[in-house]
């Protein structure tokens, strides 16, 4: 998509003046900053692409197919709402964590989330989430599926959930693929714990 877009700001580039240029130039730049920013924060996952591209065909599956699928899709069922189990079989407890290595890694959420009471923004502030019970942030619209989770943010839910928010709460709003490293997970807790 990119390659298209550059060939077809290239041709038109040749016909007109230098400001058409240089208003091209910075059109392509930000397509291709806000494509990066969402591929940041969306995880790019490759999983759901395959997913979705085999969605798309028609079906041709067996019987024999269908049972292993079957399975596969039971054993990534969502956890209780009072399951800490992690697909990396990690425990927060097993953790050294460093909220100054949690600020770093929290860059990354900073683009939906602040640490600031009260201010929402593409998601709900993470002040105070320790303790509070999901869905419950004033002026934010949650999903169904996080307001009727019975989730109650322990940090031990927490680092389930950052580990893959999609499979902990199945139809949450937010597009974001997780963080695999329990370190990283175990890092943005202690800073979101006291993010001064």
């Amino acid at each position: 998509m990119f390659n298209y877009l550059k060939r077809r700001c290239e041709r038109v580039v040749s016909f007109s003046e230098k400001g058409m240029q240089m208003k091209l130039k910075f059109q392509y730049l930000a397509l291709t900053a806000a494509t990066m920013l969402l591929a940041s924060c969306g995880g790019g996952g490759s999983e759901e692409k395959a997913a979705a591209d085999s969605a798309a065909k028609p079906a041709e599956t067996t019987a024999a197919a269908a049972a292993p699928a079957a399975a596969g899709a039971a054993s990534a069922a969502a956890p209780t709402a009072d399951s800490t189990d992690t697909l990396d079989g990690a425990k927060l407890a097993s953790v050294t964590p460093d909220a100054a290595h949690g600020k770093q890694i929290f860059m990354q959420c900073k683009t939906c989330h602040a640490v600031e009471a009260g201010k929402n923004m593409i998601g709900p502030s993470l002040a105070g989430i320790i303790g509070r019970a999901a869905g419950t942030v004033t002026g934010f619209n949650y999903s169904a599926a996080n307001k009727n989770s019975g989730i109650t943010w322990s940090e031990e839910k927490l680092f389930q959930y950052l580990e893959k928010p999609m499979r902990v709460v199945p139809g949450t709003k937010m597009a974001f693929a997780g963080l695999p490293k329990a370190q990283d997970r175990a890092d943005v807790i202690a800073y979101l714990k006291a993010p001064n």
